[in-house]
Order: C-alpha cells, then structure tokens, then sequence
C-alpha cells in the first residue's frame, strides 16, 4: 500500500468457480458505497466475472482488470488476472475445473497477502473434493494458510455480533476428535485466543468458557474421562498463565441458555460442537476468522451452495460481514481509522441491497 493510499487494498478469492462466491462479491459491491471503506482486488478472470455479471440483472458493478499492483484504481473494484484460459462454466456442478482454478486464485492471492501488495484477504469457498491433489493435500483454507505464513498453530474462530465460537478440532472424522483432545492443544488454542481478542478486537482482559468433549462434560466422569482428565487440568493450566478461562461446561445447554453472552469467546472441542449452535444464533451474519497468522484472513461462514449457484439467490450478507471484521482487525492492528463505518456496518443486507446510492439514516 503506498503511502498516498488511505484506504485497505483487501483481496478477494473467487472460491469454486461454480459456487456462489462471485455472485455474492458482486452483490457486495454493487453497493458503491463500500468502495469508501476499502480497494478491492478480485483474484480470478475478467471472463468469469463477466459470465457471472451477466447472470445479475439488476448489477450496477463494474471493475478494472490488473496485472500487477501498481495499477490498483482506488475508486474500483479491481480484477487481477490471474489465468487467461477459456473456462466451461457450470454453475452447481462440481467440476476439476471449479477446484483447480479455486486452488490458483487462493495461492496467487496469498502471496500477494505475504507480500504486502494487499492488507487482508477475504477467501470464498471451496469444496474440500475437487481441490485435493499433490500440489493441493490440505482439508481447507486454515491449514494451507497455516502452513503457508508458518504459524505454529491457528485457531478457526467464528464472529458475530454477539459471539465468538472457536474450535480445537477442525476438520476430521468424528471417530478421531477424542484423540487429538490433547491438554497441549487446548492450552495452546486458548493462548492464541487470548492474544486475537486483545490484538484483533481490542478486548484487553478477554473471558474465555470452554466446553466439555462429553455429554454433561462427561457427569463426573461417567460419560467419558476427557473432561476430568484433559479438559479441567488444561482449564487449570491456563489459569495460572493469567488467562480468564472458566469451564468445561456441558455443551447441549450453553448456547441454548445464553451463557456465550458472558464471555468474549467460547472454545469447542470440535467443528460441529461449536458451528452448530454458532450459525444457528448467528443467522448468515457470521465470519470465519483464522486467529493465530501474521495477516488477516476471514471468509464467509457458508459454502459453495451449488443448489443455489448461478441463480441470483445467494445472499451476501456473509461476505460483506467477513470483508467489515476483516477492516476492523487492520483498524486494531494498525489504528487505522475507524470513523464512519459502523453505519453502513448496521444496515441490513436488504436495505443496502435496496439503498444503493441513496442516504439512509440508522
């Protein structure tokens, strides 16, 4: 970012090409007025843009094609280029070609994220099938990422307005989570939490809960002796490294009670455990945040809806929450000012999508 530029250059990956990750981009950016907040950068093809511009009929978007940084226009959305070839679009369909050229957009884009040629990137979803390949073997974003900014270890934290939902487990079988229910993993997640809430969200004493593996936490250990045996001693542990960390509680009542609203984030055992709840309370308003990496990533907390895909239904919502929670870490990282934006933040996805161009009191 050069020194005249006030504005975040953020990137954006397309995702599979046949999901609903351009719609919803193009949707965000409809709004002219977001181009007040940041510059962004489409990592994908003019061409695929196009198709999916095309499909929107009521599109008011329009964009610069780039090929390297120093021609990024502030006032527009920007498209790099990052392949040239003739693609067959087939929107809902999974496809080679949907995950190969997913698999180019992310890792042109995270390299223009190490080197400094954009503040945060924002990645669209992938399918974990059609990506995998030798030059490829990751199950998701978080651990190519991890292992492409080599962060020791990572935290896949979701964000609302009113919750924060980080996992120690990501993605694996069922059947293994209770193996890597380690007190070594536990106590490193909350550590990395810890230090997100008061760098990225400026919490400067965070309270984190943490759940038990087991039903009822494990009832003393008569379901399961994870809870007494792993789970208490690493809440313990914590403790005495200064961290505010209450728990394990019994998962099936925490969220349904309320208790998340007591903390500033809560630690699950496993990806259901705490995606469940969280995008049930967070009702398509939610971010997935990768705490733990020298940058800033974020994603919307939906997938590729290839039911819907190529049909003008997706909704955006998500994205441009991911791209806010992404401006507001740079904002806590960098004291970037922060002024004006919340009133844009608040307003719904409907009258945004409704208000273009036209002012509207909160």
């Amino acid at each position: 970012m050069s020194q005249g530029q006030l504005k975040p250059i953020i990137g954006l990956t397309t995702g599979d090409l046949n999901g609903i990750g351009i719609e919803c981009i193009l949707k965000v950016f409809t709004d002219q007025r977001m181009l007040d907040f940041c510059v962004p950068v489409i990592f994908g093809s003019n061409k695929v843009v196009n198709y999916y511009r095309k499909s929107l009929p009521e599109s008011n978007f329009s964009f610069s094609i780039i090929k390297d940084f120093s021609r990024v226009n502030p006032k527009q959305v920007n498209v790099y280029n990052v392949w040239e070839d003739e693609i067959a679009l087939n929107p809902g369909s999974l496809t080679d070609e949907g995950g190969k050229y997913a698999v180019q957009s992310l890792t042109v884009a995270a390299k223009a994220l190490k080197d400094n040629d954009i503040q945060a990137l924002i990645t669209m979803p992938i399918h974990k099938k059609n990506v995998q390949s030798d030059l490829f073997p990751y199950t998701g974003h978080t651990p190519f990422l991890k292992q492409y900014f080599e962060a020791k270890d990572v935290v896949m934290l979701m964000c609302a307005d009113n919750m924060r939902v980080g996992v120690v487990t990501e993605h694996i079988p069922l059947q293994d989570v209770a193996k890597h229910i380690t007190k070594e993993a536990i106590i490193s997640k909350l550590m990395i939490l810890k230090e997100s809430l008061r760098k990225d969200f400026g919490i400067d004493k965070p309270k984190i809960a943490v759940l038990g593996l087991n039903p009822h936490a494990g009832d003393e250990g008569l379901i399961g002796k994870e809870d007494n045996e792993i789970i208490r001693p690493a809440v313990l542990e914590a403790k005495k490294k200064e961290l505010l960390v209450y728990g394990p509680y019994a998962a099936d009542g925490f969220f349904a009670r309320g208790t998340h609203e007591k903390f500033d984030a809560v630690l699950a055992m496993y990806h259901d455990q705490g995606l469940i709840p969280f995008k049930s309370l967070a009702k398509g308003s939610g971010t997935n945040y990768t705490a733990g990496l020298p940058i800033v990533r974020t994603s919307p907390d939906h997938g590729t809806a290839f039911d819907i895909a190529g049909k003008d239904k997706a909704d955006e919502s998500s994205t441009r929450e991911a791209i806010f929670v992404a401006l507001d870490i740079i904002a806590k990282r960098s004291g970037y000012a922060e002024a004006h934006r919340d009133p844009l933040r608040k307003m719904s996805a409907s009258v945004l999508r409704n208000a273009v161009d036209e002012t509207i009191e909160d």
